[in-house]
C-alpha cells in the first residue's frame, strides 16, 4: 500500500488482515489490488447475500395488503401511555449532545465583526444600525 503497510490476503479462506473482507463479506481494497495483480475476477469473492439471485429469492413470496383498518379485529392487549415529560419538543432545533473539543471552540477563531458598523460581537444581519437605516428608508 502507498502508506507502507502490508496486508495479507487469503483467497481460500476469504480473509484479509484489515478485517473488512471477513466482516462485510465484500472484497476490500486489498482484495481488489490482489485480483488486479493476479488477473482474477473480484466478483467471485462477493458473498451470495449481495447477489440479485439471493435478493429475488428472499422476496419470492407475495405480500398481502393489510386492507381497510375498519375491518381489522379489535386489539385486546396492553395499552401503552407515553410519558409526556420524555416527549421531544419539535418546535426548535434539537439540542446538541456532542462533546466539544478544542477544534469546536470559537476562541480559536477571531470574534465576529459586523461589516455594517465595524464592531465585534454580532454580524451584519443582527446589526442595530441596519434596522434603523431600513426604518428610515421605509418612512420616506
Amino acid at each position: 500500500m502507498p502508506s507502507g503497510l502490508e496486508y495479507a490476503v487469503d483467497f481460500r479462506r476469504q480473509r484479509c488482515d484489515c478485517g473488512e473482507f471477513q466482516v462485510d463479506r465484500i472484497p476490500c481494497r486489498h482484495v481488489f489490488a490482489c485480483c488486479a495483480n493476479q488477473q482474477l475476477d473480484w466478483q467471485a469473492y462477493v458473498h451470495d447475500v449481495y447477489k440479485m439471485d439471493q435478493v429475488r429469492w428472499v422476496y419470492r413470496a407475495r405480500f398481502r395488503p393489510l386492507g381497510n383498518p375498519t375491518t381489522w379485529p379489535a386489539y385486546n392487549g396492553p395499552r401503552f401511555v407515553p410519558n409526556p415529560f420524555l416527549r421531544r419538543i419539535s418546535k426548535s432545533r434539537p439540542r446538541m449532545t456532542r462533546f466539544l473539543n478544542e477544534m469546536d471552540t470559537r476562541m480559536l477563531r477571531r470574534p465576529r465583526r459586523c461589516r455594517q458598523c465595524g464592531t465585534e460581537g454580532h454580524s451584519r444581519s443582527r446589526c442595530r444600525q441596519t434596522t434603523g437605516a431600513n426604518a428610515n428608508r421605509d418612512a420616506q
